[in-house]
């Protein structure tokens, strides 16, 4: 069996073990240190907003998010239907109800049309709307011009999802600078990784403050430990900050090296018959997180599931679209305003190995496979 290539893995600088060995020495191995302050601030200064709290997890960052922006058990929170399944968990830890909007073809991401239908149809029907949750999917920025103006008109607070996004940019800003607050994941297999990681970022300084305070057991200012509110043990690591701050140095490096692996995917790919790729809007550069392509099986000869099987017999990892959130069990009976393209995408959408690492020597494993089985 071949050396197996896996979708995303970690890629590291080569000097974490120096910031690692300082934390270390320093005897900050707590979730809380002066690496995971300066992991913050240099996120903040990189993205462009002025405050940030870095935690455990992209999830959590999600999370704190919702309950900052005081959703409230039985309330309704929009977010887009093709996504992961931590943007509509977040919204059900609090008890509110996820409803799902279907994105566009242009960007596969929230369609700011139905989000106007729907925010519109809510309006008529007095039923409270809590918070609309963007997602820059697969590396994408959602179209953020559009939706700022659409949650402004109606008071509706928005809240970023950028986990997979770091580094892409809308109209010259950073991913992570829009709405109310934004969210980052670092978990091992993004663009940068701390291990295991997120954080959650602001202009407004008194909702980081309250994020942070939730994020930390919610302990009062007592010399006891004192509660008035439920908390979390949401913190990051300092070891894991310092992991951070090294990767965060090559964020340049390690977008460009996936916007690399993509084009190389799609000078290879982009002729064939019936294969296309996640588009690229014209408003911004997305980091190419994963390469996502769709596989019309008629025209190609084989469908997604055939190509992804075909690949795993090669020791190739690969992995389907994102499942739409309206399809989810866990969700069966959800609101859905659309949906019918999100499920197309889902249906014929592949993931490809992406890594910044990725050789083109392994890309040409990748793509002799997909060229094969198309011929069959």
């Amino acid at each position: 069996m071949r050396e197996r290539i896996f979708l995303s893995p970690p890629l590291m600088t080569g000097r974490e073990l120096d910031y690692v060995s300082a934390a270390l020495q320093s005897n900050w191995i707590a979730p809380l240190g002066p690496m995971v302050d300066a992991f913050e601030k240099e996120v903040c200064e990189y993205v462009g907003v002025s405050h940030g709290t870095a935690v455990s997890s992209g999830t959590a960052a999600l999370h704190l998010a919702v309950l900052v922006a005081e959703v409230q058990r039985g309330d309704d929170v929009l977010c887009p239907t093709l996504t992961f399944s931590a943007t509509a968990n977040a919204i059900a830890y609090v008890g509110a109800h996820p409803v799902f909007i279907d994105c566009d073809r242009a960007t596969w991401n929230l369609d700011p049309d139905l989000l106007r239908e729907e925010l519109s149809s809510r309006a008529a029907s007095g039923r409270r709307i809590a918070a609309v949750i963007a997602v820059d999917l697969y590396g994408q920025c959602a179209d953020y011009d559009r939706i700022e103006e659409i949650c402004r008109d109606f008071g509706i607070a928005l809240i970023e999802d950028s986990a997979e996004a770091i580094g892409a940019t809308y109209k010259g800003r950073r991913a992570g600078s829009f709405g109310k607050m934004a969210i980052f994941s670092f978990n091992g297999n993004k663009v940068i990784t701390t291990s295991g990681g997120g954080m959650l970022v602001s202009m407004d300084k008194a909702l980081i403050d309250k994020a942070h305070y939730l994020s930390t057991q919610a302990r009062d200012r007592a010399p006891h430990y004192q509660h008035s509110t439920i908390g979390y043990n949401y913190r990051m690591s300092n070891l894991l900050a310092a992991v951070g701050r090294a990767q965060l140095q090559a964020i340049e490096e390690r977008v460009s090296a996936r916007r690399k692996v993509f084009d190389y995917y799609s000078n290879s790919l982009g002729d064939a018959d019936g294969i296309s790729f996640m588009p690229e809007a014209g408003y911004g550069l997305g980091n190419r997180w994963l390469t996502c392509i769709l596989i019309e099986p008629r025209r190609f000869g084989a469908t997604r599931e055939d190509v992804r099987l075909a690949l795993e017999a090669e020791n190739i990892e690969s992995r389907p679209i994102w499942k739409p959130m309206h399809m989810q069990p866990v969700f069966n009976g959800c609101r859905t305003r659309g949906g019918r393209i999100a499920e197309e995408i889902f249906e014929k959408g592949l993931c490809l190995p992406s890594g910044g690492g990725l050789s083109p020597a392994d890309q040409d494993r990748v793509i002799d496979v997909i060229t094969r089985i198309g011929k069959r």
